[in-house]
């Protein structure tokens, strides 16, 4: 059966986090989605998603809350909504901080986190965290594949190109088993692809961008190359059109999570935006 959720970016200017996440939850959503971005350079040399087309980037992003913070918060106040990072930009942010967010979020949320990842594609914000564009799919492997082993182990170490520790104890653990799911985002050429069959749960890919049934089928068959359940990885969709004829589409070549996006903006333009969403959504219950 497919799930629904909404996706928004949460600032200081929009609805605040905590009530979306409870009104989401009140309509009957699987899941709430926040995205991220640590700043935007005031140069704006890179294009909105690396397009040169693009149109100007809207301020949202750079007027996100934290997201781990809004998170927790939001799970502070739900009972069974769960809480996903859409995306984490994981090469800007370090490890062994991060395998404890991760962790702590979960932990007490009960084990509602759904870990959205992607590899940014922001040049000078990656660059202000020491990291390049041409490393950051590089650096994004290495510090999943790190936190697995702080996730799962008492005693974890690591020993990579870019991300290197000896033994260290590090708590809590998280509370799904064997951590949170993995869903990667983005536009999933063969690299992405190779990626999420290796080390994720999941692929999310924001919609009309590629053909998602062609990749579907795609990263099925490398999962069978490479000896790995096809069945394991699911399948969703952030930014889905709210129209019967698109999301039964989607249903169709087989997405088990479709996601609607909310404008970052005030309760009076959000909280009937969500009640048709749930009003779709309702039909596939």
């Amino acid at each position: 059966m497919v799930q629904f959720g909404v996706n928004i970016f949460p600032t200081d200017k929009s609805i605040n986090p905590l009530v979306v996440a409870q009104e989401a939850e009140a309509r009957g959503f699987e899941s709430i989605w926040f995205p991220e971005h640590s700043h935007i350079p005031t140069s704006r040399v890179t294009p909105w998603g690396g397009n040169p087309k693009a149109p100007p980037l809207p301020e949202e992003y750079w007027r996100t809350y934290d997201q781990f913070v809004a998170l927790g918060m939001a799970a502070a106040v739900t009972k069974t909504i769960k809480v996903g990072t859409g995306i984490t930009l994981v090469a800007q942010r370090d490890a062994i901080w991060m395998a404890k967010e991760v962790a702590s979020v979960d932990a007490l949320s009960g084990g509602r986190l759904l870990f959205g990842i992607g590899y940014g594609w922001n040049r000078e914000e990656l660059a202000h965290h020491g990291v390049s564009y041409r490393d950051r799919r590089a650096v994004l492997r290495e510090k999943i594949l790190a936190m697995k082993e702080i996730w799962t182990n008492d005693e974890a170490e690591f020993h990579g190109t870019h991300v290197d520790f000896s033994p260290i104890w590090s708590w809590p653990k998280p509370a799904t088993k064997p951590h949170p799911p993995i869903i990667l985002g983005g536009s999933a050429g063969p690299k992405t692809m190779a990626d999420i069959v290796e080390f994720c749960d999941g692929f999310m890919p924001i919609s009309g961008r590629y053909d998602i049934a062609e990749q579907i089928t795609q990263i099925r068959r490398m999962a069978e190359d490479a000896g790995r359940d096809p069945a394991s990885i699911e399948f969703g969709q952030f930014g889905t059109p709210a129209k019967p004829e698109i999301v039964e589409q989607m249903i169709e070549v087989g997405l088990s999570r479709v996601v609607f996006s909310l404008p970052s903006a005030g309760d009076d333009k959000v909280l009937p935006l969500l009640d048709r969403y749930a009003e779709l959504a309702g039909r596939y219950a």
